[in-house]
This record gives C-alpha cells, sequence and structure tokens, in this order.
C-alpha cells in the first residue's frame, strides 16, 4: 500500500466518495510525494516538506470521508480534530499540543495491532498453555516419571479439548489488567507526568485483581496480558514513533471557526487569534512531548477543512495561511451527485437499509423513480433551508422508512417495494413547506 501511484489511489477513493476529482487528486499527490521523499538521500529528505492542503467546502460534501479512507486505506496514524474545541495557552481547555500527543496513542495502537498480527501464533499459544495451566497445575518438581506421562497425556486431552471450544464454560481465575486511571484532558505535560508518576509510587503498577472469568473470556483478557509479555514495548515505541513523524496525518476541521473576519465586531474571541497563533509552530515542525518521546511535526500532513460561510481563507493569519500552499474547493452536490451517493459507493446507503432490514426477514427493493425522487427531494431540501450536503439523504431515508422499519417485524418474509409514491407521500408535502423543512428534514 505503500507505494501507491495517485491514479491507483484515486481509483480507491471513488468506491467510497463521489464526485470531487480535484480534492481526490490534491491528496493523492500529497501522499505520494511522501513516498518519493522517503526514496530520497537523507540531506535531501529533510528538506522536502509536506505541502499542507487547504479543504474548503461546505459540510457533507466529503472533504472528512476523503481523508479518514485514505488513512485507513495506507494504515497511517490518523486523528481528526476540530480547531475550534482548543483554546490559547493560559486559557482553561485543551491545549493544541494534544492532537499530537493523540496522534502517537493512534499510532501506537497501530503497531500494536500490526504486532499482535505477525505474533499471533506465539500469543495464541501463550492464551493456551496459560489456561490449561489453571486448569491442569503443573507437577511438582520431583515426580515420578510415570506420573509426567500421565500429565503429558492430561494436558494434550486438555489441549484438544481447548481447541474444540470444550472448555469455554468453565471458569478460572485470572489477573485483571490494571486499568490505570487516564491523566485529565487539558493539563499541561509537566503535570501529566507527574500525575503519571504518581499513580506509578502509589502502586499503580501491570497487575490488578484476581477475578474469577469464563475461559471463553479469560482469551480476551489474556491477550493483552500475552502482548505485553512477548513483544517489546520499547521497540513497539520506537516503530510508532517512526510511524506518526513520516506518515502522520492530522486532519484539522472547522479552521474558518479560529479565523476572525474583518467585519466582526471588536474581534470578540481574542482566544480565536491565539490558536492560531499556537497551531503556527506545531504546522510548522516543532518536537512536541509525547509518551513516545519526542515527536517531530515536521513531516506530518496536516489538512485543514472549512466551510468558510462567514470568514473567508484571507481571514486566518498570514503565516498560518503559508503554512497550507494547497487550496482545494469542494463542488457543492447536484441532485446528479446525490443520486450516484445514494447508489454507486460501496455500502452505500441503499445497500445499508435493504442490508439492515434483511435481518428482519424483509426485502427492501427500490425503484429507480423512487431513488431520483429521493435526490430531488434532498436537493430542495438543501436548497431552502441550510445546505448540509449528502447529510439530507440520511434525514430523507429516515422518514421514508420509518414507519417500515418500526413495522418490520410484522413482515418477515415479505418484499417491499419503495416506489416515488411512496416517497412523495411521506415528505412530499414537507419538501414544499420551508418551515416544516426545516424542523423536520
Amino acid at each position: 500500500m505503500d507505494n501507491l501511484t495517485p491514479k491507483e489511489i484515486v481509483t480507491y477513493l471513488d468506491k467510497y466518495v463521489i464526485g470531487q476529482d480535484d480534492a481526490k487528486k490534491t491528496i493523492a499527490v500529497a501522499l505520494r510525494n511522501r513516498y518519493r521523499r522517503m526514496q530520497l538521500n537523507e540531506e535531501m529528505q529533510q528538506d522536502v516538506t509536506p505541502k499542507n492542503i487547504l479543504m474548503i467546502g461546505s459540510t457533507g460534501v466529503g472533504k472528512t470521508e476523503i481523508a479518514r479512507r485514505l488513512a485507513k486505506m495506507m494504515n497511517l496514524p490518523f486523528i481528526k480534530v476540530e480547531a475550534s474545541k482548543y483554546t490559547e495557552v493560559g486559557f482553561v481547555g485543551r491545549d493544541v499540543e494534544s492532537m499530537i500527543r493523540d496522534l502517537a496513542a493512534t499510532s501506537m495502537g497501530i503497531v500494536r495491532e500490526s504486532e499482535n498480527e505477525k505474533n499471533k501464533e506465539k500469543i495464541e499459544n501463550y492464551i493456551e498453555n496459560k489456561i490449561i495451566e489453571k486448569l491442569l497445575p503443573p507437577l511438582p518438581a520431583g515426580a515420578s516419571e510415570q506420573k509426567k506421562a500421565e500429565y503429558d497425556a492430561s494436558f494434550s486431552r486438555m489441549q484438544e479439548k481447548f481447541y474444540k471450544g470444550e472448555l469455554d464454560h468453565l471458569k478460572i481465575k485470572v489477573t485483571m489488567p490494571n486499568n490505570a486511571q487516564l491523566p485529565e484532558e487539558g493539563l499541561p505535560p509537566q503535570m501529566i507526568q507527574v500525575q503519571e508518576s504518581i499513580v506509578k509510587v502509589l502502586g499503580g503498577g501491570k497487575k490488578g485483581p484476581e477475578k474469577e472469568v469464563s475461559v471463553k473470556d479469560a482469551k480476551k483478557i489474556l491477550e493483552a496480558e500475552a502482548s505485553e509479555e512477548l513483544l517489546d514495548e520499547e521497540a513497539l515505541k520506537a516503530l510508532a514513533l517512526e510511524k506518526v513523524e513520516k506518515g502522520g496525518i492530522v486532519f484539522l476541521d472547522e479552521i474558518d471557526k479560529v479565523a476572525v473576519s474583518e467585519n466582526s465586531q471588536g474581534r470578540q474571541d481574542p482566544s480565536k487569534e491565539g490558536v492560531q497563533r499556537d497551531l503556527l509552530p506545531i504546522v510548522e515542525g516543532s518536537s512536541v512531548h509525547t509518551k513516545l518521546g519526542m515527536v517531530k511535526t515536521d513531516h506530518i500532513l496536516f489538512i485543514a477543512a472549512g466551510a468558510f460561510h462567514v470568514s473567508k481563507p484571507s481571514d486566518l493569519m498570514p503565516e498560518l495561511q503559508g503554512r497550507f500552499p494547497l487550496r482545494v474547493e469542494l463542488d457543492s452536490l447536484d441532485e446528479e451527485t446525490l443520486y450516484r451517493i445514494l447508489t454507486e459507493p460501496n455500502n452505500s446507503l441503499i445497500k445499508q437499509y435493504e442490508a439492515l432490514l434483511a435481518v428482519e426477514g424483509v426485502t427492501l427493493v427500490f425503484n429507480e423513480d423512487a431513488l431520483r425522487a429521493i435526490a430531488s427531494y434532498s436537493l430542495q431540501a438543501n436548497e431552502k433551508t441550510e445546505d448540509i450536503g449528502a447529510r439530507r439523504l440520511h434525514t430523507v431515508m429516515e422518514k421514508i422508512l420509518e414507519e417500515i422499519s418500526f413495522s418490520a417485524d410484522e413482515h418477515h418474509g415479505e418484499t417491499i417495494v419503495v416506489d416515488e409514491a411512496l416517497v412523495k407521500d411521506k415528505i412530499g408535502s414537507v419538501v414544499e413547506d420551508e418551515d416544516t423543512t426545516r424542523y423536520i428534514l
């Protein structure tokens, strides 16, 4: 996955996000440039910085989905944060460095999962031996050869039963993992370190209380213990640190909410410019203290997004604007695009509803004219009230299928056809009345 060409990346995105070709191309090239950079000599690598992206477009047009799908495909540390939830250093609230700490934690999770998969067999053997030892305690040191042979035979029988799941109902005592209390959000890193040190001193070790659980539950509990025992924690941290520094993506949503427009009365919120000033060093490249060690943000890719209805990108601080050299505008959704969103993506909205009602034994069928009508009414609702993009389809679909979904158990084994008449009956009058649309759709 690391060396996909931009065309291959766009082809993958087309399965999940309809339209927005410019945004897809821009992000695909930005990701490919990371691969290209890694092929350069070390001296030049340091000078090639990521070209951060500013996405401009209304809500519900696919800004977040494009970035989220990409990170998932490439198995990269990805975090989505709202710029509006951060406050300036000195104010109560979360400081902007916490986004890098969260990204580091995500990276550690990805690396641990990957290493667990690689060592799956070792982990399974560890769990199996632990559980069988609980059920069949080991022999004392001076046991006779006959006893040892009998024990080995019993152990083999237990292994067989374990594989078949015949031991799952038995109860054994296991040591629970110690879930140390997490530091409060918004604390400065130095305070977090102090809090963690106090927890360790007051007995916040790795071991927790003993608890009697079924063998089935013990398998899940012992998985974390096996991972800790078998994997080198320091090596995992080093891998996670490298992954976050070279492949991390921060999606900074609602960036327009911290922009201060020229016509705002007396620049109401001084904290907005403060957040922008605090973002600058992180986006530009600085070192942030995390549980993995110091994370350098020089090569982390930042994708900022906002609707910019009230403010403009030029209302951001010039220094911050300069850190987002790539600008891409996402199109508003027309009727044809809404129709394609309903039908084309993998696991599209229509497929989701068909699958959900199939659980109740109901076969749901959508006529072509019904799908066209849903797209048309969704567009009208967006035009008459706030434009919430593709999210309007969810609202409209729920309204149409509300009764069918509620009484699905009465229609087991039946086929229900959704046609244009049903769509019109459920939402036609609602969409035509602007006031009703505001409250119901």
